[in-house]
């Protein structure tokens, strides 16, 4: 599979995380709408918050996750897809493998750590 076959591949599954998440969120609301509004009293409510924060969390990450990918659509379509934005030079194959929307190569990606 070449890389822009893996990008597209990456985006529809990344879309359908994101819709299985949207779905999963709209249930938790829609659950919550059928019990008591005070979370602090309910035994539940604490739950059901607390549930409703990590489905937006997912959705959140899916959705940087997408911007990701689309800006390695993005590079590849300019010709600068597996060049390090840091120092120039190439982004080693095997870390594009691991990490196709990785931006700067390892040496750049540790330094800034």
């Amino acid at each position: 599979m070449d890389t822009r076959e893996r990008l597209e591949d990456e985006r529809r599954r990344t879309l359908r995380q994101l819709a299985s998440l949207t779905r999963d969120f709209d249930a938790v609301v829609e659950a919550s709408l059928d019990s008591n509004a005070d979370d602090e009293h309910d035994p539940d409510g604490s739950t059901i918050a607390f549930e409703r924060s990590q489905v937006d969390s997912l959705i959140q990450q899916s959705h940087r996750h997408l911007a990701e990918v689309d800006a390695a659509i993005e590079r590849l379509d300019a010709g600068a897809y597996g060049t390090c934005e840091t120092c120039g030079r190439p982004i080693a194959p095997a870390r594009l493998e691991a990490r196709p929307t990785a931006r700067q190569c390892i040496a750049c990606a540790s330094a800034r750590r």
